[in-house]
């Protein structure tokens, strides 16, 4: 250390030893106030957080979702086990449910699809197209229930939507105003259902009973915040008496155990309550610092603990005997302070947001908690009487805990010193083997998979894309880049006679008045208006002409009413039928050949497109006279220049919509788009493809520039380039072996496995560098390789062990969640910690013999 850093902490430490009430009441303050910030927590999972409001693809979504009228949608569908849902009683239960939701707060009723709310689109008596209710009312018997069926089965857009194509499901399409109400709605629901004897409970006792299930992204994503809000009560402190328990196994004295318990705590409340205080919301991710920091916290404390332990002897002051542990330990644990918190903050150059927070907070966390172990932790300890000192030599000498641990610890230094080049062969071809599973990862994610398989989300999830096309959306939105020419422009470049001058300053005054889109129709009305007024023939010529001009430009302009542009979309919806992960699509096409089909003769043969623009706008025309006419707006804007085709998936796996995302590019290859068309994609499921490649791409970055980072720290640490490189080499074992593994098992690279990167790396790096500084220390006292190393396996390999097994189980209580991510995290880690200490305590000693000519150069 420099001789201003000594100073500095001299000073800390003086004031921790002397002074130590007033490091009580300021730690005390700061915990009190972080915790008060607390009751402003706001929790988030909606995935579309995971980009930034700025990023284009959300950007777009978001667009298309308000040009089309679209909402999220909770979808309620019921199975009949009997095999027959359009029975009278079935179609009966349907029909009350409906009406319940219709009366739900936040439900966009209008926009409801149910056998209730749907029209059926037939041909009159008279050749007249008629829409109706499909069912009005329930029907009264089981034939007017299957009369129902069939008029489902003729209309594609309900086919394999509101019924399954095998007539033993229904779904109802629940649109609501805010995702955020989603599990409030979807409970509501589930209450309804339940005091109506139709739950899934009831139906055990009853095989033609309905199954009801719930399922859909918004539900999904608001019912995993609030399990997530539960898990947080529950997991930290089982994480925390796991620690708790750990530590007395190992000191045997609650008094001193408790010091490094106040430290993890204290960590954790005032950086959970900074995060809610600076009005961060609380997502997947920052719902797991408190898990991640309350076993990193402690690292330090039970380097101390360890050191201290081994030191004191009767008869010593305690603030000299921990002022000396301190000092002696402060370097190594600065630098591995630093070089974790790197490793985490390494994650805000990813560009997710959510991430980029957790890196944030957990980088602070870990400092914070540096800080909090050399203040608190020395202050504690010179207080501790010397009673409970002397118990604590006592039970740490005639305790079995230790010798156990030390026996174990002895079989690893057997192997490591005498076993060298066998475990250098091993672990390289460990490493090459894992190089190669590296290359097998998938990376994957699905909000619905953060359930476990049992949970009811993932059970009505498998139950209703197996039943219909698919609950996962997806959305082609295909437009024209032509810019029709502007009603100004058209006027001001006719050639009017001198007559209708006046006439014309006053229109284009009153067009500026307009707005853009209803310019075109008002020229029209006032031409029309003109020619009933004017008298003089070149005048009505002269109108006459403009009007057609007019007529022309605005039929050009309604670019989805064009029979060729139309046919484009039918062609693809052909393509898209054919691909085996696409459940169904739907576009104006559909649309367009039902009301053909009834309009001309009511039979197959007639379910075709029009030839001709007039008789496409005439069909489009007849469906605003349905009772759903806003519907239209779903598939095409009212210019007719974007539209729309709703993909329907049942997988919403990134893996599968990647896959879809390349088969339409594949078509559109094939098969370009006409000049002044593009396309873009929107919907949930392709924004979860857009930031998982965000994700995977920062994540890949963020970690090469911290393994940098962390070896040039190493480098100046050490002051030396082979210790460097021996400091990174469990580091990057540990880091190849686990993801190695991750892509041998199959296991998907998701969300969590993505970030555990930067803990992998922080806390690999964490045992190498108490163990290589220890063992320069130790060398320059014995001067003896064999002695240094063998030194390396009492006290130092025990402080290794021992923050390794506190990290490990304290991750444990994790594996009991009900939330997949935190059992993935809780598994990972605990693998990581192990992983990372053994590698530490057989490698570095066999490394380091085996190139002691450079390593002890350098000690």
């Amino acid at each position: 250390m420099t001789a201003l850093s000594t100073r500095i902490v001299e000073k800390l430490l003086w004031i921790s030893t002397h002074k130590g009430k007033w490091v009580y009441a300021a730690l005390l303050a700061i915990v009190l106030f972080c915790a008060f910030q607390m009751r402003l927590i706001a929790i988030d999972t909606d995935p579309e957080n995971m980009l930034e409001r700025t990023h284009p693809a959300r950007t777009f979504h978001n667009e298309t979702k308000q040009t089309f009228a679209m909402f999220d949608a909770i979808v309620v569908g019921v199975i009949a086990p009997t095999g027959d849902i359009f029975t009278q009683e079935n179609l009966v239960a349907i029909d009350s449910l409906t009406q319940h939701i219709l009366s739900i707060d936040g439900v966009v009723e209008r926009d409801v699809m149910s056998f209730s709310t749907v029209d059926n689109i037939t041909q009159g008596d008279q050749g007249e197209l008629v829409f109706s209710w499909m069912m009005s009312a329930p029907p009264a018997s089981d034939v007017q229930a299957k009369d129902i069926a069939s008029a489902i089965s003729r209309l594609p857009m309900l086919d394999g939507t509101l019924a399954s194509s095998s007539g033993n499901a229904a779904a109802i399409y629940v649109p609501i105003k805010d995702k955020n109400e989603s599990y409030r709605i979807a409970q509501d629901i589930r209450l309804f259902l339940e005091n109506s004897g139709k739950s899934n409970a009831d139906s055990r006792d009853s095989n033609s009973t309905l199954q009801w299930h719930i399922t859909g992204l918004p539900v999904a994503e608001d019912q995993f915040g609030v399990e997530m809000f539960v898990q947080m009560g529950i997991a930290a402190p089982a994480a925390g008496l796991m620690i708790f328990v750990l530590l007395f196994v190992f000191f045997r004295n609650l008094t001193l155990i408790s010091a490094p318990m106040v430290v993890a705590m204290a960590t954790v409340i005032i950086t959970m309550g900074a995060l809610i205080g600076m009005g961060f919301t609380v997502h997947i991710m920052s719902s797991m610092i408190a898990i991640f920091l309350m076993p990193i916290a402690v690292v330090d404390s039970v380097h101390i603990l360890s050191e201290f332990s081994d030191r004191y002897k009767p008869g010593q002051k305690a603030n000299e005997v921990i002022t000396t542990v301190v000092e002696h330990l402060f370097k190594p644990m600065l630098f591995t302070s630093l070089t974790s918190s790197a490793g985490f903050f390494s994650l805000m150059l990813t560009p997710i947001p959510p991430v980029q927070i957790f890196g944030a907070y957990i980088g602070f966390g870990i400092l914070l908690a540096f800080v909090i172990t050399l203040t608190f932790i020395p202050a504690y300890i010179s207080r501790m009487s010397d009673a409970s000192l002397q118990k604590l030599q006592q039970s740490l000498h005639e305790g079995r805990s230790e010798t156990l641990l030390q026996r174990g610890i002895d079989r690893v230094r057997y192997v490591a010193l005498n076993y060298k080049s066998a475990l250098l062969i091993t672990f390289t071809i460990v490493s090459a083997v894992s190089v190669w599973g590296i290359s097998q990862i998938q990376i994957n994610d699905n909000p619905v998979r953060w359930f476990k398989s049992d949970h009811e989300i993932r059970v009505a999830d498998r139950a209703l894309n197996q039943a219909f096309a698919g609950t996962y959306n997806a959305y082609i939105v295909i437009e024209s880049s032509r810019e029709a020419e502007g009603a100004e422009r058209i006027l001001a470049t006719s050639q009017l006679p001198d007559s209708l001058n006046q006439w014309k300053q006053q229109t284009l005054t009153l067009l500026r008045q307009e707005t853009e889109d209803n310019r075109l129709s008002q020229l029209s009305l006032r031409i029309d208006d003109a020619l009933f007024d004017v008298n003089d023939d070149r005048a009505i010529t002269a109108l006459e002409s403009l009007s057609k001009r007019v007529e022309t430009i605005k039929r050009e302009s309604k670019v989805f009413q064009q029979p060729e542009n139309v046919a484009l979309l039918d062609s693809l919806q052909a393509y898209l039928s054919e691909q085996a992960l696409i459940g169904k699509s739907q576009s104006l096409s559909d649309i367009v050949k039902v009301v053909n089909r009834e309009l001309r003769s009511g039979q197959d043969k007639d379910y075709v497109l029009p030839t001709t623009q007039a008789a496409i706008a005439q069909t489009l025309l007849q469906y605003q006279s349905s009772h759903r006419p806003q519907d239209l707006w779903h598939f095409v804007t009212p210019d007719y220049q974007k539209t729309l085709v709703w993909l329907q998936l049942t997988s919403g796996d990134n893996q599968d919509m990647t896959q879809v995302i390349k088969l339409v590019d594949d078509y559109f290859a094939q098969n370009p788009l006409p000049e002044g068309l593009r396309y873009q994609w929107a919907g949930k499921a392709y924004l979860n493809v857009v930031w998982q490649e965000n994700m995977v791409a920062g994540m890949l970055e963020s970690l090469l520039s911290a393994f940098i980072i962390v070896f040039l720290m190493m480098v100046v640490l050490f002051r030396s380039l082979v210790f460097g490189v021996l400091a990174m080499l469990p580091l990057t074992i540990t880091i190849t072996f686990i993801y190695g593994a991750i892509g041998i098992v199959g296991k998907d690279y998701d969300m969590p496995i993505a970030v555990l990167s930067a803990l992998t790396l922080g806390l690999s790096v964490d045992f190498a560098i108490h163990f290589l500084a220890r063992a320069k220390e130790i060398y320059k006292e014995t001067g003896n390789v064999n002695a240094t190393l063998n030194a390396m396996f009492d006290e130092p390999a025990g402080a290794i062990t021992r923050n390794a097994l506190v990290i490990a189980l304290g991750f444990t209580p994790l594996l009991l969640a009900p939330l997949v991510p935190y059992i993935t995290v809780g598994v990972f880690l605990a693998s990581i910690m192990f992983i990372s200490a053994l590698v530490t305590l057989l490698v570095l000693p066999a490394a380091m013999i085996m190139f002691k000519r450079w390593v002890f150069k350098e000690a």
